[in-house]
């Protein structure tokens, strides 16, 4: 796949061209207008059919090859993040408030010049690209299971999709069979006491000394009820009673969340917390409101595709390590498309190696190497291209 590689590479500026127009444009989840105008645009200007609008703000985009053959769906994800962006970029965001911090801009840019080098091979191509951008990505439910229920996998054959992930090191692409990403949901909790003034405690029921007992005792779930041989989390990472100091607060209101792999894990969590907060409740008869809801489903890579991957990426230029990574506990809506027709997804290595300190996803300064940009489409067009020279 010499040819790809070397066309990536006469267009890789302007790769970094649009990474950056959308790093300074960016839009949040549900809210995009102007991203998909402009994917849509792209890919009509090379002649592909384009769908705008699907499952809400999504834009889906076919290249039909010179020769019949099975259909590879690749996607990339466009939405950004309320974080006010504390780099100092000459492409800096210029919406206060929102900022690129997990890679979208790259991931977009990635598959809109791919398409284009694509194009250019189009009469080597056995079979049909689909660029499935998708919106919405970082908050559920996300915009994968509307797309695809607006019709984006009708008549796909196999989907690949990757992550640009700044924390590892630039050439390395990780991914596993199975399991590989976590099924995100979340916790709401209102602890409903009984207010009062802070110098009669007798008097009251005291929710935030609830709430302190039932964060604390929390903790014991994964390590006494979850089988030690399966991974999960439970973090509260909101709490919440604005009272004056000398003021016993008449109700805590917390958030958290709940990371898995199976369903098994997933509903035994979902039960036990709330028997846990039932219990703590219980001492002093306070009472609670409690919602579980359930985020993306964990990412499970189907096993001939990830070894289709493992057995392929070596030979991708710009590819230095292949490795079966840990699972992560961190959640993608791509679980949905796997959900469908068998894929996989992975990681692509983007650690600027000349930076002294990498900031992760979802921080004010975060950042990735562009160099990784061309890495991530050759090894998603790569992969396109031989599974449709192979089926």
């Amino acid at each position: 796949m010499e040819k790809l590689y070397n066309l990536l590479e006469e267009h890789y500026d302007e790769m970094v061209e649009i990474r950056r127009y959308l790093h300074e444009n960016p839009e949040l989840s549900f809210q995009e207008v102007n991203t998909p105008k402009y994917i849509a645009a792209y890919h009509r200007a090379l002649g592909h059919e384009v769908k705008e609008g699907v499952g809400g703000r999504g834009v889906v985009a076919k290249l039909h090859g010179a020769k019949t053959g099975k259909t590879v769906a690749l996607r990339a994800d466009f939405d950004a993040l309320a974080i006010q962006e504390q780099n100092e970029l000459p492409y800096k965001s210029k919406v206060d408030g929102v900022m690129h911090a997990c890679g979208h801009d790259g991931h977009t840019a990635t598959l809109l010049v791919l398409a284009k080098v694509l194009n250019k091979l189009r009469d080597e191509i056995e079979g049909t690209i689909v660029f499935i951008h998708q919106h919405a990505e970082e908050i559920a439910p996300g915009g994968a299971i509307s797309m695809i229920k607006d019709g984006c996998l009708e008549g796909v054959d196999v989907i690949f999709g990757t992550h640009l992930w700044s924390t590892e090191p630039l050439g390395n692409i990780m991914l596993k069979e199975g399991p590989l990403m976590a099924a995100a949901d979340g916790i709401y909790i209102n602890v409903k006491g009984k207010g009062g003034h802070g110098s009669d405690p007798s008097n009251t029921k005291d929710s935030i000394l609830i709430a302190a007992q039932f964060i604390t005792n929390l903790q014991q779930l994964v390590s006494r009820r979850v089988n030690p041989t399966e991974s999960a989390v439970v973090s509260i990472g909101h709490i919440e009673a604005l009272n004056p100091f000398n003021v016993i607060a008449d109700s805590v209101k917390m958030k958290g969340t709940v990371r898995t792999f199976d369903d098994e894990t997933r509903n035994l969590l979902e039960k036990e917390i709330e028997e846990m907060l039932k219990a703590s409740c219980y001492l002093t008869k306070a009472d609670y409101e409690y919602d579980y809801v359930r985020g993306y489903p964990a990412v499970i890579n189907h096993k001939e595709e990830t070894a289709f991957l493992v057995d392929l990426a070596p030979q991708v230029s710009g590819v230095e390590n292949v490795h079966i990574c840990a699972p992560l506990m961190g959640g993608e809506d791509f679980a949905y498309y796997l959900q469908h027709v068998p894929g996989a997804f992975f990681f692509t290595g983007a650690q600027n190696p000349d930076v002294e300190e990498t900031y992760p996803h979802h921080h004010p300064k975060f950042n990735f190497d562009e160099r990784a940009l061309l890495i991530a489409g050759n090894t998603l067009g790569t992969a396109a291209l031989q599974f449709l020279k192979e089926h």
